[in-house]
């Protein structure tokens, strides 16, 4: 059996979607709100006996591996590798083609991971390991967060690598700088081979961890004696790679998700060795933003555990502009427009994705240290006092603007709105608007009025810069031809037959293929009456197997029809189903009818403006007996 299969047979797809969203069992299948868009009424519907789900508003849908792929933004491989373990399969690592780049890249950089944790542990790490020690770090904190230290060496780790250690695999030059750990020499001269050399070296070694437990990059910090002399920076970071997107990574997420979640809260901190100390003292709920502003795709992982984000940036000047810097991007609407099909069978645009939607921003404030780590060593309690007395974002920027400030000089007050308002402009909530706008207000004592006036003229600043979004989407909306309604009965004649098989041989006699208006559901169809002829049962895989054999696409159509039908049809019994059948047929073949007389009205205009007399008078006596019928 291949991993894949084995992974989905050993899976349970209803328990593996309600780890992320709540579910509700609807007969014999199970429903939800779409994980993926935005809706009020559930659509999304789960088959535990397929082990297969669809949405009906966004039309997504698969199994459980397209389900893991789309909520975690992984690749078809990525996710074989996270739910190996819960499905309790080995995936075999053979050196073959059929094992991809990414994954030997995977595999490279777990295994400099553990080469790094293993030096720190010798004599040639002492002096690191002792810096770690006076930091604070537990030896067991240590060896559970896999610090190491790159040694003072230009090529150890990129020997030990092609020394086929530990697994006996061999990993390339080229394989090995693709991991990002060693780099190539600048000038090479004609004749000569590449020449490589370890990218970190003399370092202590933090290794970088996705959301799935899985080793992807590292940060390096300069050996503490060097400090001052070191060229490259204090810190430095693995460059991008395959297995490594800095935008789409948060530092100890894979540790903190749980906590968070527990919690209902993210403690955002700036460093590694911030997020660390949080974790050693408790604060489980804490991950590291490395020093920038949180991306769109950070925002995203967070939101999967939480919609509260708490601050915990340095006290210093650059701290502060990471808050406003990610309040900013926060509090900016990012919408994804999608094209779905509403239960009257018409396409249409709508918005989906507002990933900054319903966060609520905090901001941690420490009296006497200069960042989370400093305040944790100095006395956690005032770190949890801290993380008590937290602030919500506008009501911190409120006190921050107006600390100290003249407000008998006009000019101050005028600086003061300013920056009172480009915030507010920033901000969804029409509630959160018309609370601070009074605070402001009656602070500055200025009318109420003409500032949201003032704010009005920013908030239209910010919609003109989405004009051409807009228009895009109206133009988009011109060009989408509407989904008709026969082809809505055609659907829902195929989800019925699949789900009330001991009908297909009654539609079969009532009904040809032909008459379908969307050839896709026409083959869909004959492929159906087709099989069940031959096999006269119809068994889900077997089908799925057979349909793979006559067209690529169908066994996707399979499913969500197979879908639709436990969906729409899940409570009704054997009498109901063949009268709804008879039903669909009937208005089916009536649309067949109509588009036939259109096509003969048509054909006989033709023929007149031809002069074709003969074949006129055929026509219309064609026609003539069609509507009679």
């Amino acid at each position: 059996m291949l991993p894949a299969e084995e992974i989905k047979n050993n899976l349970d797809i209803v328990e593996l979607i309600r780890e992320y969203i709540p579910v509700r069992a609807v007969g014999a299948n199970f429903q939800a709100l779409c994980p993926f868009h935005n809706e009020k009424t559930p659509s999304f519907v789960i088959s535990p006996e397929k082990q297969i789900w669809h949405c009906f508003g966004c039309g997504r849908g698969g199994d459980a591996l397209a389900f893991i792929m789309e909520k975690e933004g992984l690749s078809f491989p990525e996710a074989l590798r996270f739910l190996a373990p819960k499905a309790g399969v080995v995936l075999k690592q053979d050196d073959n083609q059929n094992y991809s780049e990414h994954n030997r890249i995977l595999d490279i950089l777990e295994l400099a991971g553990k080469y790094y944790a293993h030096i720190l542990q010798t004599p040639v790490g002492a002096q690191a390991r002792d810096y770690l020690i006076k930091r604070g770090l537990t030896p067991e904190i240590i060896k559970d967060w896999q610090i190491g230290y790159s040694q003072d060496s230009w090529d150890s780790l990129y020997n030990f690598l092609r020394r086929r250690p530990l697994t006996g695999k061999k990993y390339s030059a080229e394989e090995i700088f693709s991991a990002g750990l060693i780099t190539k020499k600048s000038e090479v001269s004609s004749g000569q081979r590449e020449t490589y050399y370890d990218r970190f070296r003399d370092r202590i070694m933090f290794p970088i961890w996705d959301v799935n437990n899985r080793l992807i990059a590292f940060t390096a910090r300069v050996n503490p004696e060097k400090e001052k002399t070191e060229k490259m920076g204090k810190y430095i970071n693995s460059p991008q790679t395959k297995a490594y997107d800095k935008s789409r990574v948060l530092f100890a997420l894979n540790k903190a998700k749980e906590a968070i979640k527990k919690e209902n809260l993210a403690i955002i901190v700036e460093g590694q060795m911030d997020a660390i100390s949080c974790h050693q003292h408790g604060f489980k709920n804490a991950v590291a933003s490395s020093g920038t502003a949180l991306t769109i795709e950070q925002i995203k992982l967070l939101k999967r555990y939480t919609n509260n984000f708490a601050f915990a940036l340095d006290s210093d000047v650059a701290g502060l502009m990471a808050n406003e810097r990610g309040s900013d991007l926060i509090n900016s609407r990012r919408d994804k427009i999608v094209t779905s099909v509403d239960e009257g069978g018409s396409r249409q645009l709508y918005q989906v994705d507002d990933v900054t939607a319903d966060i609520n921003i905090f901001i941690i404030k420490f009296a006497n240290a200069k960042d989370p780590d400093e305040c944790l060593r100095n006395n956690p309690d005032d770190f949890k006092e801290a993380l008590a007395n937290k602030k919500l974002l506008m009501q911190y920027f409120f006190e921050e603007i107006l600390q100290g400030a003249d407000l008998t000089d006009v000019l101050v007050k005028k600086e003061k709105s300013f920056l009172f308002l480009n915030k507010l402009a920033r901000i969804n909530s029409a509630v959160e608007l018309d609370v601070w706008l009074k605070k402001i207000s009656a602070a500055l004592d200025i009318s109420e009025a003409v500032l949201r006036e003032e704010l009005m003229k920013r908030q239209n600043k910010i919609l003109s810069e989405k004009k051409k979004v807009i228009t895009d989407v109206v133009k988009e909306r011109e060009t989408l031809a509407p989904v008709s309604r026969d082809y809505r009965l055609g659907e829902s004649m195929l989800a019925l037959l699949l789900k009330f098989s001991a009908l297909i041989s009654y539609a079969a006699a009532n009904f040809s293929p032909d008459s379908l208006s969307d050839q896709k559901l026409a083959q869909f169809y004959k492929n159906l009456i087709i099989y069940y002829n031959k096999a006269a049962v119809l068994d889900y895989d077997n089908f799925r197997l057979y349909l793979k054999e006559q067209a690529p696409t169908s066994p996707d159509l399979l499913d969500r029809l197979v879908l639709l039908g436990e969906k729409d049809f899940y409570n009704y019994e054997d009498s109901q189903a063949k009268t709804e059948l008879i039903n669909i047929l009937t208005d089916l073949k009536q649309y067949d009818k109509q588009r036939q007389i259109m096509c003969l009205q048509k054909a006989i205009a033709a023929s007149e403006r031809a002069g074709q007399d003969e074949e006129a008078q055929r026509l219309m006596s064609d026609l003539n007996i069609l509507m009679s019928s």
